[in-house]
């Protein structure tokens, strides 16, 4: 997979001498430009400076940890898309990292491949041409997972071009889970986002709108494909309807 067509910068923050010189040289050969750090005390000041499209972020380094650096970047207003690696294979560590802001999570080791569609994923999200022709697209006002449609600015959902009726709380709910997609939200984090005046974050109505969605969209609402549940937390959007 070559990504030259947009020549995006990614910022690679990794410790490992040695992985970072050959994640460095595979991401070159494939068309992308690279600047390395070995740990994250200039991270800022590279991403303001250079231009940076991406980066990749370490979450074990020496002196300041990638989640506080990530949550640094985003204090400081940098929009930046961030894609965590770790060794660690803790659910909270996932959580706390996409939560504070991370945009995706790359367990180690991984598959060189597979890290370079994982980029090209979160480029285009984030506004680039280049990544795989599976990746969920989201253009401009309308969201499309599976068969579905979300068009925001019509406030219309369909399913292969046939329209599927919605209340006024799961449309909001619906648009707050696809414009945060992948990111685990708490239902207090769902609730802000909605902002719906219907919802009382003391009660169960949250679980609610949610149940009644996936009774729209799920193939079987009992097994969540696009909306899965984060056990003691919240709810994911899962664009592509993977199984849990």
């Amino acid at each position: 997979m070559q990504l030259t067509e947009m020549h995006p910068r990614i910022l690679i923050v990794e410790d490992d001498l040695r992985a970072r010189a050959l994640l460095e040289e595979f991401l070159v050969r494939h068309g992308l430009s690279v600047t390395t750090l070995g740990s994250g005390e200039r991270v800022t000041e590279v991403v303001s400076r250079e231009g940076v499209s991406l980066v990749l972020l370490d979450l074990m380094l020496p002196g300041e940890d990638g989640l506080s650096i990530c949550k640094r970047l985003r204090a400081s207003g940098a929009k930046v898309p961030v894609i965590m690696l770790t060794a660690r294979t803790e659910t909270v560590d996932r959580i706390v990292g996409l939560e504070i802001g991370a945009d995706d999570y790359v367990l180690k080791p991984f598959e060189p491949r597979e890290l370079l569609a994982r980029i090209g994923a979160v480029l285009r999200r984030h506004g680039g041409r280049a990544g795989p022709d599976d990746a969920p697209v989201h253009s401009g006002s309308v969201y499309s997972f599976g068969p579905f449609e979300l068009d925001v600015d019509q406030r219309r959902l369909t399913r292969s071009g046939q329209v599927i009726v919605l209340t006024k709380g799961e449309f909001a709910v619906l648009e707050a889970l696809s414009s945060h997609a992948r990111q685990p939200l708490s239902r207090e984090r769902l609730f802000k986002l909605a902002r719906h005046r219907s919802f009382v974050i003391a009660d169960r109505s949250m679980d609610i709108q949610i149940s009644r969605l996936r009774r729209l969209i799920e193939a079987d609402f009992s097994k969540p494909c696009y909306i899965q549940t984060v056990w003691g937390f919240g709810y994911v959007f899962v664009p592509e309807g993977n199984a849990q």
